[in-house]
């Protein structure tokens, strides 16, 4: 049976819309966020660094928490009131700026407090999403908004960077600002779900462990968690030294480097697309367990020439089997999931990816200190490459879902 398409769903089309919104602000704001701290407060490097440090912290802060909340609240309502508390934050901002009043510690609160907000609503949203589509849409529904995020990170903050120079950082910001209260108004035309079932709760702490134990006791989840785990710390690990390798030893331009993470991201979008008709042809689990992440291993190889068109199409090939994993990975933890659990385990998958993608930094530049670049280069594109093998050694290799 064809599972039927999640665009027949008033609602997912409204959340598609909403999220639309939300990357816009996103983007905008990631751009935006570090050229105001340069180019009104006069921010160092370090200081830079910090804010875009804080942005990752909320996951490892809050992040199996408030899964446990999301599960024990209606999620429409916690999306709503986390585009509505983004929105403040922003608009702060300009308005602090307008007044001659911001300060440095106004950045790092807004930055932290709105990273605590993208928590709630990254884990809301994808726990809301079997709701809005059944558990047969949900192939579709995650290739829509995959593609959506890979697309916004190509051009999003190109978008993002036009504003600025067309407005300056403060106006984008309050653009950012207005994009995220549009998408809360947006929100309130999903129809409420049924309250979660009444009753005394467990303690939050009883909550995150079921959360743990549904995802490390399950053979397939865990399975997933690893893979991905591997993926980002590899790539947090390449990505880390990229910019060092482009301008510092091959003294290429800034521009190059920006085209370098374009093809990454072309490569997001091109596997999210093909992610369904690929599983479809070839079975579920055999499109999980593919792998083209050992293309990552001519980055290393990186220099002038044909090298850097190499090592170019290496990051292209190996992204595009990260982009088809967001949608089939992300899918099949979801259909696996009963709804009382969805919300502990997608905030249980984004605090142990998350925290990949901080150990991987935090161990690029270790690493890069104690051996050479190349050397760092190579770990993080042989974490890679072997990154399928929690996949091929688990059950998920002969797994059959309807796409």
């Amino acid at each position: 049976m064809r599972p039927s398409s999640p665009w027949g769903s008033r609602d997912f089309r409204t959340l598609f819309g909403a999220a639309t919104l939300n990357q816009l602000g996103t983007n905008t704001g990631h751009v935006a966020v570090p050229l105001l701290a340069l180019t009104s407060l006069d921010a160092s490097p370090a200081q830079v660094g910090t804010l875009a440090a804080l942005a990752t912290l909320a996951f490892l802060l809050i992040g199996l928490p408030a899964g446990a909340w999301v599960d024990r609240l209606r999620t429409r309502g916690v999306l709503i009131t986390a585009d509505l508390a983004r929105a403040a934050l922003f608009a702060s901002l300009p308005l602090a700026w307008w007044l001659d009043a911001l300060t440095l510690t106004q950045l790092y609160l807004v930055v932290l407090l709105n990273g605590c907000a993208t928590v709630f609503s990254d884990v809301g949203s994808q726990s809301v999403l079997p709701q809005l589509v059944g558990r047969g849409g949900l192939v579709r529904a995650n290739a829509a908004m995959v593609t959506l995020m890979a697309a916004a990170n190509i051009a999003g903050r190109g978008v993002g960077g036009v504003l600025i120079a067309a407005l300056t950082a403060p106006f984008a910001l309050a653009c950012s600002s207005a994009a995220y209260l549009v998408s809360a108004l947006r929100l309130t035309r999903i129809r409420p779900a049924p309250a979660p079932p009444g009753g005394v709760h467990a303690s939050l702490r009883s909550q995150i462990g079921e959360g743990l134990r549904h995802v490390l006791g399950h053979p397939e989840l865990r399975a997933l968690a690893l893979a991905a785990g591997l993926t980002n710390l590899g790539g947090s690990i390449v990505n880390a030294m990229l910019p060092v390798l482009f301008v510092r030893e091959l003294g290429l331009s800034p521009a190059s480097l920006g085209l370098f993470w374009a093809a990454g991201g072309a490569g997001l979008l091109l596997g999210a697309r093909l992610a369904r008709p690929f599983a479809a042809r070839v079975g579920y689990g055999r499109a999980l367990l593919l792998s083209l992440t050992p293309a990552a291993l001519l980055v290393p190889l990186l220099d002038h020439g044909p090298w850097l068109w190499l090592a170019g199409a290496g990051w292209m090939v190996s992204s595009m089997k990260i982009g088809s994993d967001n949608v089939l990975g992300v899918s099949l933890r979801q259909h696996l999931t009963p709804d009382p659990l969805l919300g502990r385990m997608n905030a249980t998958f984004r605090f142990m990816l998350t925290g990949a993608i901080a150990l991987g930094a935090a161990a690029s530049g270790l690493l890069a200190e104690l051996t050479t670049l190349h050397t760092t280069l190579w770990t993080g594109a042989a974490i890679l490459a072997v990154s399928f093998l929690p996949v091929a050694l688990s059950p998920i290799r002969g797994r059959r879902m309807a796409v």
